[in-house]
């Protein structure tokens, strides 16, 4: 009754039945509703990647065609739908169609193109809906292994390949007397002592134990000029501390990948080339498996004055003996590897030395030692050359004065002598 008597009045307001529409009556809309749903709906599976295209792609109610859809560089057809389905849908492999791939930091990218490419209707020339490209895309994180190929009995993962191409990081600071921050100057008095850690930041790589193998201070970077003094030789003896020195590695040492030790500081003597007694200081530093127990080619040993030995961060002291003897040589390869559990042989022989950097050279500088004078201090400047120079600068004070008064008393006699005074005679 209610719908009746609204067509009634509809048809007494507006004079005919053609100007009122049902739904506006009935659902008080001026327009029918909108799906909420997206038009193409991607599905990234293990190995596929499902397309699901709504017909009314544009959202104007003007369906499009299966035929005139295509995925990928090389085009392909959707699969097979009947005229009634609302949707058209493509599935397809990862690697197929064309489909690209890049590499990010944490994850697999794959991409390809949805093509609407619309075509006349039998003898029409026109048309109602328009070309447009649709970018597709499936992110895959690089912890795991996704893939359409079959997989081989000989493939290797793919986040193993990462992990074995890593590099490693080594570095050589300056650090505070209580080891707990980088040192911020590098200036230094005689008479201190300079802190140093050598580090190598392994990431995702086994954990490894680092060696400082060799140590030399040079007056410029170049490792190979002269002047220059050993402070770490012979595969990590820190002879440096043979001589009126304290220098030491600190033992226990906090982390296997970290190596501390200090340097009592210095400064070549006679290096004209070197007036601001300026130092650098390079380290070889390199790395063995932490499971590996240290031998005389790895090794950190220290000179103790007190009981006149060597002594080890760790380890036996027997590696330490060849300290004296100076001559730390090569141990026997296939010896060392006798001796290894029959699984640290097998991954030993199948590393490739290429994809990681297990040695290298770090140098830290310039460290600028300064002398201790009484007062003074700037470097290489005596109480007798401070003297010198102060009674220097007195004397050519006092001349400087004498010269200034002479000039002085001339200029106030001149205007004097130059000009007459004369005096107003009386009027008697």
């Amino acid at each position: 009754m209610e719908l009746s008597y609204g067509l009634f009045i509809c048809f007494l307001l507006w004079g005919g039945m053609q100007l009122c529409h049902p739904l506006l009556l009935v659902q008080g809309e001026a327009h029918p509703p909108v799906s909420s749903a997206p038009p193409v709906l991607v599905q990234c599976l293990e190995a596929q990647l499902v397309v699901t295209v709504s017909k009314d792609l544009f959202g104007t109610g003007k369906l499009i065609r299966s035929a005139d859809l295509t995925l990928g560089k090389e085009s392909c057809r959707p699969l097979a739908s009947n005229d009634t389905d609302d949707v058209i849908r493509f599935k397809v492999g990862l690697h197929e169609c064309g489909n690209e791939v890049q590499m990010t930091d944490d994850a697999l990218v794959y991409s390809t193109l949805l093509l609407h490419n619309p075509h006349p209707v039998g003898n029409l020339s026109i048309l109602r809906t328009n070309y447009a490209e649709v970018p597709i895309e499936c992110h895959y994180p690089r912890q795991g292994n996704v893939s359409s190929w079959p997989v081989l009995p000989t493939w290797v993962p793919f986040r193993t390949t990462v992990s074995s191409e890593e590099k490693l990081v080594f570095s050589l600071h300056l650090m505070e007397k209580d080891w707990s921050t980088q040192k911020r100057s590098p200036i230094f008095q005689l008479g201190e002592t300079a802190h140093l850690q050598a580090e190598v930041h392994t990431g995702s790589h086994r954990p490894l134990r680092l060696f400082v193998d060799h140590c030399v201070a040079t007056g410029t970077p170049d490792r190979d000029s002269s002047p220059h003094h050993s402070i770490v030789d012979f595969h990590g003896c820190l002879v440096d501390g043979l001589s009126d020195a304290s220098s030491a590695f600190r033992s226990p040492r906090p982390r296997p990948d970290t190596l501390q030790f200090t340097v009592d500081v210095f400064h070549f003597a006679n290096d004209t080339r070197n007036s601001r007694n300026m130092i650098y200081i390079t380290c070889h530093l390199k790395v063995t498996p932490a499971d590996q127990a240290p031998d005389p080619r790895n090794k950190a040993c220290s000179f103790s004055k007190s009981s006149n030995s060597w002594s080890p961060v760790e380890g036996t002291v027997d590696i330490c003996g060849c300290c004296n003897k100076g001559d730390c040589g090569i141990l026997d390869h296939s010896r060392r590897l006798s001796s290894l559990p029959t699984s640290q042989r097998q991954k030993s022989a199948s590393r490739n030395p290429r994809h990681v950097t297990e040695e290298v050279d770090v140098t830290v500088g310039p460290l600028v030692f300064l002398g201790k004078s009484a007062g003074h201090g700037t470097p290489g400047w005596t109480s007798s050359s401070h003297t010198s120079v102060a009674l220097g600068l007195g004397l050519a004070m006092l001349v400087a004065l004498t010269l200034a008064a002479v000039v002085l008393g001339l200029a106030r006699r001149r205007p004097a002598a130059s000009h007459a005074v004369v005096c107003p005679e009386s009027s008697s």
